[in-house]
């Protein structure tokens, strides 16, 4: 059973200041067109990638203080806005697919907006990348193609890191379109959590196969696409419980909290058995688990006060402009961080030992410069590419009524 949803356009009462205060303490319905929310969520997911290559990536923390070093060491936890992103693109491109499924031009609009969205300012930076010969050309070559991150099953390095989860979405979207089509929503749901279960195996399995052959495992194998479904495979659920489902606001909201309590028990509950340390074969496969089941809870909670009438807690403006730039962003920050290290003639390769002042400083200018570059980059290309969505697709002339029509946000790539 799909859910009814009222427009999100419906008209705000402006004859009176009490009026425009009830308005405001209305609940809205969970899925819109947009669901200004998520960019919050894209915000945070963005944030701590940035955090986590400019405050832990390649740097010897060995020389700064115990308390120093605490810190620091936390921002390894920036690596999971990837994760994050996973969970969210998973959601949203499965609502947006969901809600076009019986439209006659479905595969032409879902693949033209996403080429006219993703492929001008990729295309740019990985044209730079190969220009500058900051990447080999072979892995330019298998980037054009989104296989960056299958680059170590021809021994070529992983040149340029971030590019590994932007294959991961390609791959995503290369797939799922037909399942969705053809397939009802009931069984969907029970393929999502077959993949979910099946994801940890095949890391387990990858983590065995690496060690027999080599002696050793390199975690660039949990960047191939079968060893990263899960997080996709968390989103895409969520999407399709609440279009199949009638859940109530406050069923969804036990269910959500429950769920993020659960993922921190088990998170607490694995790291006697080395869930942390993904030299182990509990950690290689389980690790992220408890990640992306906190993130699919934390996603619906974002979704119910974000209707709800605290919904300016989680629509933080500053946070709302990094997930507008998230995209462009997400491509340039290494760039950021290699142009600040060229000017102060830092050696390449070699693990970063600098004092925490000018780590500071680094951080601040590399990021500052990203941020900018982003913004422009988002602002003055690559919205001339997307003012051709609708016309390119068709969109304008041939949109029917549908009920969920959802603004397409996916993983590090944006609407």
């Amino acid at each position: 059973m799909k859910l009814n949803h009222r427009s999100s356009n419906t008209p705000v009462p402006e004859h009176t200041a009490e009026a425009r205060e009830n308005t405001s303490n209305q609940t809205e319905p969970l899925l819109r067109r947009e669901m200004p929310e998520l960019d919050t969520i894209r915000g945070i997911a963005i944030l701590a990638v940035v955090l986590y290559h400019g405050l832990y990536w390649q740097i010897d923390l060995s020389h700064y203080s115990m308390t120093i070093r605490l810190i620091l060491s936390a921002m390894w936890l920036g690596r999971l806005g990837v994760d994050l992103f996973f969970v969210l693109s998973g959601f949203l491109i499965t609502g947006i697919l969901v809600g076009s499924r019986n439209r006659e031009s479905y595969y032409r609009t879902f693949y033209v907006r996403r080429a006219l969205r993703i492929l001008p300012i990729y295309l740019v930076v990985l044209g730079f990348l190969a220009i500058s010969r900051l990447v080999p050309a072979s892995f330019a070559i298998l980037s054009l193609f989104y296989l960056s991150n299958l680059t170590p099953l021809w021994g070529i390095p992983l040149a340029y890191p971030v590019l590994w989860s932007l294959a991961v979405e390609e791959h995503f979207y290369f797939l799922f379109p037909a399942a969705v089509r053809h397939i009802r929503n009931k069984f969907l749901i029970w393929i999502c959590v077959f993949v979910i279960a099946v994801t940890p195996i095949s890391r387990l399995i990858s983590f065995y196969v690496l060690e027999r052959l080599h002696g050793f495992v390199t975690f660039k194998c949990n960047d191939y696409t079968w060893n990263c479904l899960d997080g996709l495979a968390c989103g895409a659920l969520l999407a399709l419980v609440l279009r199949e489902y009638q859940l109530n606001r406050a069923t969804l909201w036990r269910y959500s909290v429950g769920l993020i309590a659960l993922s921190v028990a088990a998170l607490l509950a694995g790291i006697p058995f080395g869930i942390l340390d993904r030299h182990t074969a509990q950690g290689a496969a389980l690790q992220v688990i408890p990640f992306h089941f906190a993130f699919t809870g934390l996603l619906a909670v974002f979704l119910l006060v974000g209707t709800g009438p605290w919904r300016s807690l989680v629509r933080i403006p500053s946070l709302k402009f990094l997930g507008y730039i998230s995209y462009g962003l997400y491509l340039v920050h290494l760039l950021g961080f290699m142009l600040v290290d060229w000017i102060a003639r830092r050696p390449e390769g070699a693990l970063l030992q600098i004092g925490i002042g000018a780590l500071m400083l680094r951080f601040a200018f590399a990021a500052a410069i990203s941020v900018i570059v982003a913004f422009l980059s988002r602002k003055y290309f690559e919205e001339w590419f997307l003012s051709w969505k609708d016309r390119l697709s068709h969109e304008q002339a041939k949109r029917p009524k549908v009920k969920e029509n959802i603004k397409a946000v996916a993983g590090p790539v944006p609407e």
